[in-house]
């Protein structure tokens, strides 16, 4: 059973980040090909994190409250919308306000259900069986290295095109596997016992509303703050890393190719990490982690060649891996069941935040300036964003004893 379920969340995690790499990660192929210039691809991409951002404390509240509709539900109705929003993408040949509309859509909801997926590990945990979230995330990367290293080829040969198509295949793929995870906690009966614990801990005041939340986790928030800014410059080389390849003569298959690498030193970090964490804890890793995002960012800056760039993703292996999955077990070792998915979203809403200003700042910083001076500037945004995780992240352990006291 704990087998079944681990892999039925494993492909829950591969099926939703390949529908991220064939159409968010291939965001600005795509929009380029509609017509669409740096600066009106990063107004797109910032106006959908804002949405996001606004969206992803509302759904996070109403799945820590709900009674009656779970996290696989709600994750299931937003994917048939996803799915629609995505294959009617073919209704518009170029640039135009609705497709611009559509596009802010798919955005805006896939990146809210980041934080519903990645709590969906814990969620099944409390039925009784043990859910590696590492293994499952890891599975993620591998699923979403594979999907760009083909979509990079098949866009070189088809086109734009295959883009919304893939889309739509890895949101069937998401509908299945959450379809045969719900069937198997039913038919364990699994899903009653994990009800019935959602509800012993709302009758003992666990659930709480987003101003309590935020007034009860100060030293939290302050380092989610902190996470915006370590991750502007992920959200830039993420968003806009065709164009800083093409200035040291790089394509858009290679494009797909570095997405692919970058997906796979992740994995270690990501399959290993309850051995890592078993020695080490998760402050430390978050400093370490934030120190490897600087040292990438700053190697990506100086780069003259594609070769320079895959040598800077090294540093891949320690940063985004060990940083994701210690800022999420974090909020699973501090918060209390019925804050677990609002601190999962601040978490995945700071990065969003962190998205929308590399999306307004880098489109018009390379309209006018081309990409040196954007990743000089992600490299003072990581230091700052690094010194305040520095500062912030072993107050947030000592608040919660006290809270206990």
């Amino acid at each position: 059973m704990t087998t079944r379920l681990n892999l039925f969340y494993s492909a829950i995690q591969g099926s939703y980040w390949m529908y991220y790499g064939a159409v968010l990660s291939f965001a600005s192929v795509f929009l380029l090909g509609k017509g669409y210039t740096n600066s009106e691809i990063g107004v797109i991409l910032a106006a959908a994190n804002i949405l996001a951002v606004l969206i992803q404390p509302l759904m996070a509240d109403a799945a820590d409250r709900s009674k009656r509709i779970s996290l696989i539900h709600i994750v299931g109705i937003s994917s048939i919308g996803l799915a629609a929003a995505t294959l009617s993408l073919y209704l518009f040949p170029e640039r135009a306000i609705p497709l611009s509309g559509v596009f802010v859509f798919i955005a805006a909801l896939h990146t809210s259900l980041q934080p519903l997926v990645n709590s969906m590990a814990f969620y099944l945990s409390r039925s009784g069986y043990r859910i590696n979230f590492g293994i499952a995330r890891s599975g993620g990367s591998i699923a979403y290295a594979v999907l760009c290293a083909i979509l990079g080829t098949l866009v070189t040969i088809y086109g734009i095109k295959v883009i919304p198509v893939t889309g739509a295949l890895m949101l069937a793929l998401l509908l299945i596997f959450l379809g045969l995870t719900s069937r198997l906690l039913k038919a364990t009966f699994l899903t009653s016992e994990v009800q019935k614990e959602d509800k012993i801990s709302e009758a003992k005041g666990e659930s709480i509303n987003l101003l309590v939340f935020v007034r009860r986790n100060m030293p939290f928030i302050i380092f989610s703050i902190g996470i915006m800014f370590v991750f502007f410059q992920n959200s830039v080389l993420n968003t806009y890393l065709l164009q800083i390849i093409t200035e040291v003569g790089g394509t858009s298959s290679q494009l797909g190719r570095l997405f692919s690498f970058m997906a796979l030193l992740e994995i270690p970090g990501l399959f290993f990490f309850s051995k890592i964490r078993s020695r080490f804890n998760c402050q430390l890793l978050l400093k370490l982690s934030a120190v490897a995002f600087v040292i990438k960012i700053c190697l990506v800056s100086i780069a003259g060649s594609v070769l320079f760039i895959y040598l800077a993703y090294l540093f891949q292996l320690v940063s985004f891996p060990i940083f994701l999955s210690a800022a999420i077990h974090l909020v699973d070792e501090v918060m209390e069941k019925g804050e677990a998915v609002k601190g999962q979203s601040f978490v995945t809403g700071m990065i969003t935040m962190s998205t929308v200003f590399a999306s307004l700042l880098g489109g018009v910083i390379l309209d006018i300036s081309g990409a040196s001076l954007l990743l000089v500037i992600s490299t003072a945004t990581c230091v700052f964003g690094t010194m305040i995780v520095f500062l912030s992240v072993d107050r947030i352990r000592m608040k919660q004893k006290n809270r206990h006291v």
